[in-house]
């Protein structure tokens, strides 16, 4: 039985998004911690700060962790920081998608959406091309895995088939799973950081600060291609900490159902970048300092991982470990599924999906979850990494070359908002801020450094190996402009505004009536 706390807060939550013209479909069932897990558990440190490792020792070596590590969460800070400010005002699912539009206008709005869902669907699939690559590298030769494309494709498909499963079941499994998934990460993080202090030949720290310049050398150059100056290494090797600290939009995209949303959701974001900036810093300066040869770990290319835990640690330790990273990397891509469907949810009822917004806007009566959402948005994925894995250009295969523009979608969905809420704060489009406030001096402020940041982000996203970047994004963004000119902004209206909202109070009680309340 709800305390009168509680079902005060409830009543709340709802009136705030029946204030934005939406029911109450989704079950509304995370608390603070949960809220932050699902953005910690896509973030995962020991996803992405492993599997990119390649980008920081073939780059300038310790100092990239050392020093880029901190610089690099800074900048996915900023990003949090502003963002965080506007869901405290705004909390809905697809916060992104309706920040955009309720800022701006439908195109913002529109482009916002459909930047993030990109972003989001193949990080997904990347995020599992990891998972497979980290079993094959750990687990491969007791299973008999090769690195083929019949392979990986089962076994992304595998995995992701799983995810989309536990997230079928409603927000209550995946929410034990995703709070699950914080403790191992601490826990993995902590362990990982003692085995590598104690295996290492020593504890030169100086390597933590100590720059070098790997890059278009032996065997670094299967990460860094081009010889380019040290100043320049180290941008790149900020790609690290800010590839890997990214999905903390998920604290927004579960908004519907986080209780007292409008102080958990901004507090979820922020911490979630904060928590995992400082344990990934403990555990990959300890790596760091457990090489037993910088010059020959540049050399190992992507391998460094394995190659130096291999070199230092011993086998039962290591698996146990592996282990444990493993299932942290597939409980990150839970999470993931978890943001996309409630993305894809969130636009597709605001009709964002042409010809199929009905059916991916529905929500289970029994679980409360939007099912179509989560296996269209799996499915997806799955085709992205088998199609592009299948296909070259100009010798390299598509994969490689979609995947490197998608942080820069991620973070330019990021963007559009984030400039929108600094022109805007103040007016009439964002009169007031949420109950999580920064102050509008800072919250102006981390919006011109997060302006500034993304374009760090993109000049360093476009460079070799990853030089398709810039066409690519510079054509999906023309092609987003002909689309809308010529069919969109004809037939998508956008979220409710104005008389819309209230003309709709009469469909938000039936929605939530056919599925037994507002959940």
């Amino acid at each position: 039985m709800a305390s009168q706390d509680e079902q005060r807060i409830h009543e709340q939550d709802v009136k705030v998004l029946h204030d934005m013209g939406y029911a109450q479909e989704l079950s509304r069932r995370m608390h603070a911690f949960s809220n932050f897990a699902i953005s910690f558990s896509i973030i995962c440190i020991l996803s992405g700060g492993i599997n990119s490792l390649g980008q920081a020792t073939s780059g300038v070596g310790g100092a990239a962790i050392g020093i880029g590590w901190p610089v690099g969460v800074l900048i996915s800070g900023v990003f949090a920081m502003a963002l965080a400010q506007i869901s405290s005002a705004y909390p809905t699912a697809g916060g992104l998608y309706h920040w955009g539009s309720i800022l701006g206008n439908r195109f913002t709005g529109w482009l916002s959406a459909w930047l993030n869902l990109l972003g989001l669907i193949t990080v997904l699939g990347a995020i599992n091309v990891g998972t497979f690559y980290f079993f094959f590298g750990a687990f491969g030769s007791y299973f008999g895995i090769e690195d083929t494309l019949t392979h990986r494709v089962v076994f992304v498909a595998a995995i992701t088939f799983l995810q989309a499963l536990v997230n079928h079941f409603g927000i209550g499994m995946t929410m034990k799973l995703t709070d699950l998934s914080g403790y191992i990460i601490l826990f993995g993080a902590v362990a990982l950081a003692v085995v590598c202090l104690a295996c290492a030949p020593s504890w030169d720290v100086s390597r933590l600060w100590t720059f070098s310049n790997y890059t278009g050398t032996e065997g670094a150059s299967a990460v860094w291609p081009n010889a380019v100056s040290t100043a320049m290494a180290f941008v790149l090797g900020l790609l690290l900490p800010i590839y890997t600290i990214t999905g903390y939009d998920a604290s927004a995209h579960t908004a519907e159902e986080t209780v007292n949303a409008q102080m958990s959701v901004p507090k979820g974001m922020v911490s979630s970048v904060w928590w995992s900036g400082l344990f990934g810093y403990l555990f990959l300066c300890a790596f760091v300092l457990m090489i037993p040869n910088m010059d020959e770990a540049a050399k190992q290319g992507w391998n460094v991982f394995f190659w130096a835990m291999d070199q230092q640690v011993p086998a039962a330790i290591k698996e146990a470990l592996y282990l444990i990273i493993f299932v942290a990397q597939w409980l990150c891509g839970l999470a993931t599924v978890t943001s996309v469907s409630r993305m894809l949810f969130a636009f597709s009822r605001d009709g964002g999906m042409p010809g199929i917004s009905g059916i991916l806007a529905s929500v289970s009566q029994k679980h409360r979850a939007p099912a179509a959402a989560i296996w269209f948005g799996s499915i997806l994925s799955v085709l992205f990494v088998w199609f592009t894995s299948a296909i070259t250009i100009a010798g390299a295969p598509a994969y490689s070359i979609v995947v490197s523009c998608t942080v820069i979608f991620l973070f330019l969905s990021f963007t559009v908002p984030i400039a929108l809420a600094l022109v805007t704060y103040g007016t009439e489009k964002f009169p007031k801020p949420g109950p999580w406030d920064l102050g509008g001096g800072l919250f102006r402020l981390v919006c011109v450094l997060s302006l500034l940041a993304m374009g760090v982000i993109f000049f360093a996203g476009i460079q070799p190996p990853n030089d398709w970047a810039l066409p690519i994004t510079v054509g999906f963004l023309v092609l987003s402009l002909l689309i809308w000119v010529l069919f969109e902004n004809r037939r998508f209206k956008g979220p409710p505004i104005g008389e819309e909202i209230k003309r709709r109070q009469a469909e938000i009680k039936a929605a939530e009536a056919a599925l037994g309340g507002a959940g």
